[in-house]
């Protein structure tokens, strides 16, 4: 397999598995506390890593679909815009960062959906398990099913990542700016410390300010019947207040911006140290 492809499909596997199972127990929290009812109402502290199985499942092919469009866009796309906008760089490499990052979660998103109808509805204490959600769904509505609140999670993935990762890039350019003030440019590439410190100012920042999509998302994943957004939306307003779209805002920027540490740190350690390992790998290889 050509290392383009490899070293980010392997290294998006690496971080999504172990972001997931690290910060399950916050997800957990912040599904319940946004879930209709309450908190309590809807499984309170118990069983916090109740379906953790479907999160496993759909970590690491999600991550996976993500990173690789994303790498394969950022180095594709950039030299076209840049070219279109008289290289003025401050715009190219921000509108390359967002439309790379739409169009991993577009693609991520027809793993991650799936499994977090499934995660979900375990976490709410509706179902006992991942395969109890999992059947139940297929026996109510079939596979369509499994894809309630796509078009949701999409409407709260572009604006998340539009906001994430062009502030995670420029972020990490800050920082390689700052190492080579003493002029060695092999300093240029950021560390993966440095990785997880943006991933996490980036992720926290994102999370919190997409956080009324994300309780419209777990509202429709959660509900009985399928119900238009918009409608949800005015429910929402009517009878639980503006507040209630920022349920869940403490837990989810926590989980989110710890988990950016983990993710987008794991996601950078990975890369190095698969691209130090090919890079010592191929001399040897070649005649």
């Amino acid at each position: 397999m050509d290392h383009s492809v490899a070293i980010p499909l392997l290294s998006g596997a690496a971080a999504g598995t172990c972001t997931d199972l690290v910060f399950f127990p916050v997800d957990t929290v912040k599904t319940r506390l946004q879930a209709k009812g309450g908190f309590s109402a809807n499984g309170g502290w118990a069983g916090v890593y109740r379906g953790v199985g479907s999160a496993i499942v759909g970590s690491a092919p999600g991550a996976s679909l993500f990173f690789l469009t994303y790498e394969f866009l950022n180095t594709n796309l950039y030299p076209h815009l840049a070219s279109r906008l008289d290289h003025d760089d401050a715009l190219a490499r921000p509108l390359t960062h967002m439309l790379a990052a739409s169009a991993g979660e577009v693609a991520a998103c027809s793993v991650r959906v799936p499994t977090e109808v499934v995660k979900q509805r375990a976490q709410a204490a509706i179902h006992p398990s991942s395969a109890a959600a999992l059947k139940a769904v297929l026996q109510a509505e079939g596979v369509r099913g499994l894809y309630r609140g796509y078009a949701t999670t999409i409407l709260r993935e572009i604006p998340f990542t539009a906001i994430q990762f062009p502030l995670y890039e420029a972020l990490k350019r800050a920082r390689a700016r700052a190492r080579t003030r003493d002029g060695n440019q092999v300093l240029a590439q950021p560390s993966p410390l440095d990785g997880a410190l943006c991933g996490s100012v980036a992720g926290g920042v994102a999370a919190a300010l997409t956080t009324p999509l994300d309780v419209l998302k777990t509202r429709i994943m959660l509900a009985r019947d399928p119900v238009p957004v918009a409608v949800l939306a005015r429910q929402i307003a009517a009878d639980e207040g503006l507040a209630a779209f920022f349920r869940g805002v403490g837990p989810r920027t926590l989980w989110i911006s710890a988990g950016g540490a983990v993710f987008l740190g794991g996601y950078e350690s990975t890369k190095a140290l698969l691209t130090s390992f090919t890079s010592s790998a191929s001399p040897s290889l070649s005649p």
